[in-house]
This record gives C-alpha cells, sequence and structure tokens, in this order.
C-alpha cells in the first residue's frame, strides 16, 4: 500500500540528498536572514517552511527551496521601507509579513492562471541586468559588515559612507571574512564531499570563538517551535496597502522565475519534467507559511537542488528531509549558531552574489546588439542603485518597444520575414526532397521564419527537445532570419552546445548578415560551429552531410 504513495528504494538516496542539501542551507539561510533585516532566526524559519512545503506541494521532485539572494535583496528593500514608514522593525512586522502572505496567494493564484507559461518570455537583457544586479546589491551591502561595522540600508548609502570604511574598520572582522572567502574558494579543491560554505563558517566561527576576538556576532537565536506570527495584520493602516501590494507581485514574479529556472536546471540533471503550474502553487504555499511563522520567503534554490541530485536524491521526500533537518538544528543547535560572526555570514554572501551576477551578458555588452545592451545596463542599474520594482517594468516595456521598433526597420526596407518567429520541420521544400527521402531518420531539417527574439526562444527550446534521439545530424535554415536578438543568440548557443553534447552534426544554411555577425562576436562560429558547417546554399550542406555520414558508417 505503501508503495503506492513512495517508493521506498529511493530512500537511501533522498535521506542522503536531503541531509547534504540541508547542510548546505543552513548557513545560506542565517545569512539571507541577517542581510534581510530580520534576523537569523527568520532565514532559518523561512528556510524550514519553504524547503518542507514547497516540496510537499510543488511540481519539481527534486527541488530544494529555502531563502536565495533575489529573493532576499526584495524582502531586505521591503523591510527597510516598512521600519521608514512606522519607525521600527517591530512597528513594520504587521506590513512585512503581510506583504509576504500576499507574495506566496500570488503564486498560488499563478499556478491556478497558468502564468508559468508567460514567464519565460521575459527578455533575456532583463533578466540578466535584474540578476546582475541583485548580486550587486548583495555584495556592497555585505561590505560594512565584512569590516565589522553595521550594516548600511542601501546600496547609495554604502557609497555615500564608504569613506567611515578607512577609519572605523575592525582589523579582526576583516580577518575572518577573509579566512571565511579563502576557504570557500579553497576548501572544494581539496574535496567536495563537505560543502566549503559550512566548512568556511565553522572554521571561522571556531577561530573567533577560541581566539575571544572582539566582533559583531549574530547573537541569540529563539530555540524550540516557531509561533504564529501574523496576529496584527487585520489592524494594517490603509496608506501601507499599495506598498504591500506592489512588494508581495515583485516577491510572487521573482520567485517564480528563481524556482522555474532550478526547475528547469533539475529536469536536465534527472531528465525528468517539471509542472510549472504545480510548482508555483507549491513554493506559494511555501511562503504563505513561512510568513505565518515570521520567516522571509525563498525560492527554488538552485545550489540546494544540484547537491541534492548529485548526492542521490530523487523524489520530494529529499526536499522535505532538507527541511526537516534545518528543524532539527532549529530545536537543537541553535544557541550554538548566536557565536556565528556577522562578518563570516558578509564573508558567505559576498562570494554568492558575484555568482549571482551574469558574467557572460557583462562581457558581451559590446558585441550583442545595442538595444539590448541598453537595457541590460539601465536594469542593472536601475535594480542596484534604485527601485527593484520600477527595473523590471522598465525593462520588459524597452525591450518590447525596441523590439517592435526592430520590426518595423525591417519591414520597411522589404525583407520578406515570414512570420514573426516561427519554426517548421515537418514538410521539406522543394529543393529538399530528394535529400529528404534518402536521409529523413539520420538528418532532420528545421526552417527558421523571422527575427529570433525573446518571445520565440522558449518555444524554439521545446521544438528542439521533440527530435528524435537517434538522429546525426540538424540543419537549421536561417535564410529568413534577419535579426537575433541577444535572448535568441543564447537559445541558438544553449540549442547547438546541447546537439553537440550527443554527438549530433549542426549545420547553419542561409545566415544573413546580423545574424552571422552576432553568433561571430560571441564566438558561436568558430567554437561551437567552425566555418566548415556554415553554407549559404543547402546543396552544399548536403553534399557535405553526405560525406559525413558516410564516413561515420564506415567507422
Amino acid at each position: 500500500m505503501l508503495k503506492k504513495f513512495y517508493d521506498f528504494k529511493n530512500f537511501k538516496g533522498d535521506f542522503t540528498g536531503g541531509l547534504v542539501a540541508g547542510v548546505v542551507a543552513l548557513p545560506l539561510a542565517l545569512a539571507f536572514g541577517v542581510q534581510s533585516g530580520m534576523g537569523a532566526t527568520a532565514g532559518l524559519y523561512g528556510a524550514i517552511a519553504v524547503g518542507i512545503f514547497a516540496a510537499l506541494f510543488g511540481g519539481t521532485e527534486t527541488q530544494a527551496s529555502g531563502p536565495t539572494g533575489p529573493m532576499t535583496v526584495v524582502s531586505a528593500a521591503l523591510i527597510a521601507a516598512a521600519i521608514q514608514m512606522n519607525g521600527s522593525l517591530d512597528n513594520g512586522m504587521s506590513i512585512i509579513l503581510a506583504t509576504f502572505l500576499l507574495g506566496g496567494i500570488f503564486q498560488v493564484v499563478f499556478g491556478f492562471l497558468n502564468i508559468a507559461s508567460y514567464v519565460k518570455y521575459f527578455p533575456y537583457p532583463v533578466i540578466s541586468g535584474f540578476m546582475s544586479g541583485v548580486g550587486l546589491i548583495i555584495v556592497i551591502l555585505q561590505i560594512f559588515p565584512f569590516a565589522g561595522m553595521a550594516s548600511s540600508k542601501s546600496t547609495v548609502a554604502v557609497i555615500q559612507n564608504l569613506p567611515s570604511l578607512f577609519t572605523e574598520f575592525n582589523p579582526y572582522a576583516l580577518l575572518l571574512g577573509g579566512i571565511t572567502i579563502v576557504v570557500y574558494y579553497i576548501f572544494p579543491k581539496i574535496t567536495k564531499a563537505i560543502p566549503s560554505a559550512l566548512v568556511a563558517l565553522i572554521v571561522a566561527t571556531l577561530i573567533a570563538y577560541f581566539m575571544k576576538m572582539d566582533v559583531p556576532l549574530i547573537g541569540e537565536i529563539p530555540s524550540g517551535l516557531p509561533t504564529f506570527q501574523l496576529g496584527n495584520i487585520l489592524s494594517i493602516d490603509s496608506s501601507a496597502y499599495a506598498t504591500i501590494v506592489e512588494y508581495a507581485v515583485v516577491l510572487a514574479v521573482l520567485g517564480s522565475i528563481d524556482s522555474l529556472l532550478t526547475s528547469v536546471i533539475a529536469d536536465n540533471m534527472t531528465k525528468s519534467k517539471h509542472n510549472s503550474n504545480r510548482e508555483l502553487i507549491g513554493q506559494g504555499i511555501g511562503n504563505m507559511i513561512a510568513a505565518a511563522i515570521g520567516g522571509i520567503p525563498g525560492a527554488g534554490a538552485t545550489k540546494g537542488t544540484v547537491v541534492n541530485i548529485n548526492a542521490g536524491g530523487r523524489t520530494r521526500v529529499s526536499g522535505i528531509l532538507h527541511g526537516l533537518f534545518l528543524l532539527a538544528v532549529l530545536l537543537g543547535l541553535g544557541q550554538l549558531a548566536a557565536h556565528i560572526p556577522l562578518c563570516v555570514l558578509a564573508g558567505l554572501l559576498i562570494p554568492i552574489g558575484f555568482k549571482i551576477v551574469d558574467f557572460k551578458g557583462l562581457k558581451h555588452l559590446l558585441k550583442v546588439p545595442r538595444a539590448d545592451a541598453v537595457v541590460l545596463v539601465l536594469v542593472l542599474l536601475i535594480t542596484t542603485f534604485g527601485s527593484l520594482i520600477q527595473a523590471v517594468g522598465i525593462g520588459i516595456a524597452l525591450a518590447c518597444l525596441l523590439f517592435m521598433k526592430k520590426s518595423g526597420d525591417i519591414s520597411e526596407k522589404g525583407m520578406e520575414v515570414g512570420k514573426v518567429a516561427d519554426i517548421d520541420g515537418s514538410k521539406p521544400w522543394q529543393d529538399e526532397i530528394e535529400f529528404y527521402e534518402e536521409y529523413k531518420s539520420k538528418v532532420i531539417i528545421k526552417h527558421l521564419y523571422g527575427p529570433l527574439f525573446f518571445g520565440f526562444t522558449s518555444y524554439f527550446k521545446d521544438q528542439i527537445q521533440l527530435l528524435p534521439e537517434d538522429i546525426k545530424a540538424v540543419i537549421f535554415r536561417m535564410d529568413r532570419v534577419p535579426y537575433v536578438d541577444q535572448s535568441g543568440l543564447y537559445t541558438l548557443e544553449d540549442i547547438i552546445f546541447d546537439l553537440r553534447a550527443k554527438n549530433i552534426e549542426v549545420i547553419l544554411v542561409g545566415l544573413q548578415e546580423q545574424p552571422h555577425d552576432m553568433l561571430k562576436k560571441v564566438d558561436i562560429i568558430p567554437d561551437l560551429v567552425p566555418e566548415e558547417d556554415l553554407f549559404d546554399a543547402i546543396d552544399g550542406s548536403f553534399e557535405y552531410l553526405k560525406k559525413k555520414l558516410k564516413e561515420t558508417t564506415v567507422e
């Protein structure tokens, strides 16, 4: 009977995966809690609630969820706004928890309304700029704690107060923070069996404790089960409603994107398919319960999910066990965590912040279409030094506006673009029939029409995933693709990389000037597609493939 609900042959892997994911999540939950402004306890509460309930109700079997960098940055902005409105954290807590609760409710609604199908249409420059901005916020806000000083509430305040860093820094804090970063990066070269973040946390904390270093500490963490915290939300002043709704929407959208991106990574690792709508419902329920017990919201955590899968996790039981491990820590080891220096947590968050920054997108700023570069930089700057909410809205609006302008320019030049972004591979064209009849079991020909832009990339990926496993080559006819934006560029790169990894030959035919230039500028040509795999006309690609396939058969 039990086997109907759970196959116990997976328990060993699920137990190991959940335990390792929990160990990885522990120091990060404490660090994100501190950065949010609500304290380490709130980070731990959030990790427990989201970890257990997102796994229980979510749509990704191996997802490990908890506080993440992007969600924490938005939470911190909300908490700062609530404190400014009400004078203190305690007075603003009802607004904060009501926002977290509403954000979770929005995610559940998103799941029932199939909003997940629209999240995938976010342009790459907007996501890249936003995530890079979030990474920079994490790094900048940890500068003062890393030096043993009180944390500033905004990146602008940090920049303005930088001169004080040179006169008020704590040398012991700098030493411990430096040790934390060194251990974090060096320990994986020794072994990856134990998470380096945990090792760095323990080593630096023990040094501070036994050397009696005078540095700011986390302080007391309440032990025992958390209590219900939503008793005062009905008394919230109506003037705060707009703030609550505004931040709740951002938390819901960002948490959805964060979780679904991690779900895709989990699918690729386990060769499975997640249920995106159910995933949003599970994440929403987890965030609602986190709010009810005073925890910060979270999302699918990429690092925790990856280590869970690598350690053997295969079902949602692994995610639940990851949350239960953190609950056990709360009940048994809370007092020990009080001795962790804040500079050590800063030393953990700084590398994590840099990992969130999209260096690939930044590296190609001068190579991708100028409009995409402008959107990316603008979103990054607004995110880092302005409003996270406005950054996403302005970025999407600007990306759509610039795309419409580009489409208009293409039409004015009289180019035949067919439908705006379409793909077809079911019927051969007249000049393909002879080759098709002979090699249709080995070679797939895909015809691309129109600009390869952000609104088309998800569909493009889905179509490629439907290709038979036993094919030897794919020909992309791109005669009618006049323009490729940054989203399309990176999608094409991912697709070609995945096909190459399966030893499938990729041929590009009829590349127009702009797509050809873009592919060369970011080194897709010749790193992924050698010059000999480019053809102006389809006939040349057929002769080339005939020889290639003949050689493969002989071998």
